[in-house]
């Protein structure tokens, strides 16, 4: 088998608690997932679930206060700044809002030339990397000279996507990639990441509140349900026939086009919230 690229293990994040001496709260209760090379993983949970704990964890946005992360066979759990430099060629990130993760006063070309000018590339070799990420995103060549308000969301979506295509990284980390986006445009971005990783071999950690969001993009599914991994697997199987009672509520909050399969799945929700109270309520309590 493979070795895999990202491997966490009993993953603990705990950050301070509220007040004067209050003791801190652990976000996450030891969670362990990996990602092979090449592969998607979707991560999916609701709000506060701690699915975006993980991804900042991973990017060295939060410290862990237990477990480990070995990246390519390197531990990075406790990384240093300059370690974790090194480490952005490797690893980057797609987030959520497409115009705030992009500085409004630069033009495309600045944003996407700029890390790859840090990283020691020549102007010229910079403008014609641009180029070619430009072309894999769908992107016109003039767009070098916009800036980001010009664009639509979808399109600056598909711009902060090349931006983390630009140091030609082994995994991305996508967090919420779609949410801010019309459906018509959710779907294109994506197929485009799809597309992106048939041609590129990219690995993806794909964070989402969306099951049919990550049935779409990954090879499997990890679910996440305050701050446990509550269930993993395939994602035809997770995310159609899942074996966990959370995971089989996310799939009935999952809407869907059928209006008479959208009534059943009503149904059985409301049914499902009956029992569960019937089962908290003393006897005889209506």
């Amino acid at each position: 088998m493979t070795a895999p690229l990202l491997d966490v293990k009993d993953l603990r994040v705990s950050f301070p608690g509220r007040g004067f001496r209050a003791k801190p709260v652990e976000v996450l209760h030891g969670v362990s997932l990996s990602i092979a090379p090449g592969e998607a993983l979707g991560v999916v949970g609701e709000s506060g679930s701690g699915k975006t704990t993980i991804g900042r964890a991973v990017l060295g946005l939060v410290k862990p206060s237990g477990g480990s992360m070995t990246f390519a066979g390197r531990d990075i759990t406790a990384a240093s700044a300059k370690e974790r430099r090194a480490l952005a060629r490797d690893i980057q990130v797609v987030f959520q809002d497409p115009y705030t993760s992009l500085n409004p006063a630069m033009e495309i070309g600045d944003i996407l030339s700029e890390p790859l000018v840090i990283q020691g590339a020549t102007p010229k070799d910079a403008r014609t990397r641009v180029r070619t990420l430009l072309d894999q995103v769908g992107l016109p060549s003039d767009a070098v000279h916009r800036l980001p308000r010009e664009f639509s969301g979808g399109q600056r979506q598909r711009v902060a996507i090349a931006r983390a295509l630009a140091p030609e990284p082994k995994l991305i980390v996508c967090d919420e990639p779609v949410s801010a986006l019309d459906l018509s445009t959710q779907a294109r971005v994506l197929d485009l990441f799809i597309d992106i990783q048939r041609r590129t071999g990219v690995a993806f950690m794909f964070i989402s509140h969306d099951l049919a969001v990550v049935r779409h993009v990954s090879h499997r599914v990890g679910v996440l349900y305050r701050g446990d991994m509550v269930e993993t697997g395939p994602a035809d199987k997770v995310t159609s026939a899942p074996d966990h009672p959370y995971t089989q509520k996310l799939l009935l909050a999952a809407p869907v086009s059928d209006p008479v399969a959208q009534r059943q799945r009503r149904e059985e929700r409301q049914r499902r919230a009956q029992e569960a109270r019937e089962q908290v309520l003393p006897a005889g309590v209506a």
